[in-house]
């Protein structure tokens, strides 16, 4: 049986209102022991009473939330008080002596988390929103909580599971059985979980504020090869087309550079420029204008085929991009021009990529590695390294199939790169790291 645990979960210093939050086993015992008009059947639902704190009386609304339907999944009972500092003391220090325990930082959350009712990335969503400083950092922590990476994860670690499992099954036959699984099959679905494995990265780089990484929008008319090169730069994420306007929705990458703060930046690829779009064309627009004002750097992409034209020119007029790409240069009738302000690159290639690299260290001023401070840095650290480790896991294993490896080594990759994803989920995350990510949080949490 755990202890029932008690803290003051409202935030310290005089307020119209303060809350005492308890959870456990003795819950309801503890709630009669300082309110003994409550009702005799206690429902789910708010009532007013009486606090007894043992020197006098104190007006108190109670809330009663039963287990398993609340926030730990143990019976839950919240004591909204008067709320001078001396008052709430003296009514915590009651619960205490009647048997609860102080609950430590993030005890609750924890105890949520490890009762199965939120995962772990849930669990850090909340942190995260303790912690946020401003409205990004608020949304970036809401996208958290509200089980975006989660519910991605979920669904990619099913699927890696019911591959997994077909993989090992094989293992019991012939290529010629009926009961194998062609390799080609079990080649879609992996290439199916890396797909989600870039997505799931790709929602994290998303809802960073600003201050965790810093923002690189790439810029340019249609068809001038920015979607070619935010795969190279960012990995295969972009459909990419001969045809102009094929690229409507904002993408977003990380694009690993050394030396910058967080180690890389968050990476924008945006429609091409269009004057007078209108419909879904003209809302994309919009969109890009509105990333566009909110980034630190701009990579102004063109064709080194047919240069700066006219749309370009005209959408770009009064600002002046931080740096300037010659790209698609391995064609055989570009023609790049001279100066330092251009860099001329070949995603294709993946020639001028280095360079372009270098010249936004050197734009975004950050001379040294920076660590990513905060929370938000710290979670995106764990995030990052989780789907990172699991992607080069899974790129292994779709390089052994390839080349027709057996079975067993297979698996024993997809296995790695499940264990990966459990870590991300804390199914088996170490205790010492737990203990690392509740420590942030404060009391009552």
């Amino acid at each position: 049986m755990n202890a029932t645990i008690a803290a003051l979960s409202s935030p310290e210093g005089p307020a119209r209102r303060g809350v005492l939050r308890v959870s456990g086993d003795e819950a309801e015992a503890l709630l009669r022991g300082v309110v003994p008009d409550a009702p005799t059947a206690l429902r789910r639902g708010a009532f007013s009473a009486r606090f007894h704190d043992g020197r006098g009386e104190q007006p108190v609304l109670v809330l009663w939330m039963p287990g398993p339907g609340s926030y730990t999944r143990e019976d839950v009972v919240e004591f909204h008080l008067p709320g001078a500092p001396v008052l709430l003391q003296r009514a915590l220090e009651r619960l205490l002596a009647l048997g609860a325990r102080p609950a430590g930082p993030g005890e609750f959350t924890r105890r949520a988390f490890l009762h199965g009712r939120i995962d772990l990335s849930r669990a850090e969503g909340v942190l995260a929103l303790v912690e946020a400083a401003d409205d990004a950092e608020r949304r970036a922590a809401l996208g958290l909580l509200g089980g975006g990476l989660g519910e991605r994860v979920a669904a990619l670690r099913e699927g890696l599971a019911e591959l997994c499992s077909l993989c090992e099954a094989g293992l019991d036959f012939e290529e010629a059985d009926t009961g194998s699984v062609p390799f080609d099959a079990l080649e879609k679905r992996l290439e199916a979980c890396l797909h989600q494995l870039r997505e799931a990265l790709a929602f994290e780089v998303r809802r960073q504020p600003p201050g965790t990484l810093a923002r690189v929008v790439l810029v340019g008319e249609p068809n001038a090869g920015k979607s070619t090169l935010f795969n190279a730069l960012g990995g295969e994420r972009a459909l990419t087309s001969d045809h102009a306007g094929t690229t409507r929705d904002l993408l977003y990458a990380l694009w690993e550079i050394e030396g910058v703060r967080g180690g890389g930046v968050r990476l924008c690829d945006t429609p091409g420029l269009v004057v007078g779009a209108e419909g879904v064309d003209r809302r994309a627009q919009e969109n890009a204008r509105r990333e566009l004002e909110s980034a630190e750097l701009h990579l102004l992409v063109v064709d080194a085929r047919r240069g700066v034209g006219e749309q370009a020119r005209a959408l770009l007029e009064g600002t002046t991009p931080s740096q300037l790409v010659w790209n698609q240069c391995d064609r055989p009738d570009a023609h790049p021009p001279p100066g330092p302000e251009w860099c001329a690159t070949s995603a294709v290639e993946g020639s001028g990529l280095a360079e372009l690299a270098g010249r936004v260290r050197r734009a975004l001023d950050t001379p040294a590695p920076a660590p990513v401070g905060g929370v938000g840095g710290f979670l995106f650290a764990r995030h990052r390294a989780a789907l990172e480790r699991a992607y080069r896991e899974l790129a292994r294993a779709r390089a052994g199939l390839s080349r027709r490896l057996p079975l067993d080594l297979l698996a024993q990759g997809l296995r790695e790169g499940l264990q990966a994803l459990d870590d991300l989920e804390g199914r088996t995350t170490a205790e010492d790291l737990l203990d690392r990510i509740f420590a942030r949080f404060c009391l009552g949490k």
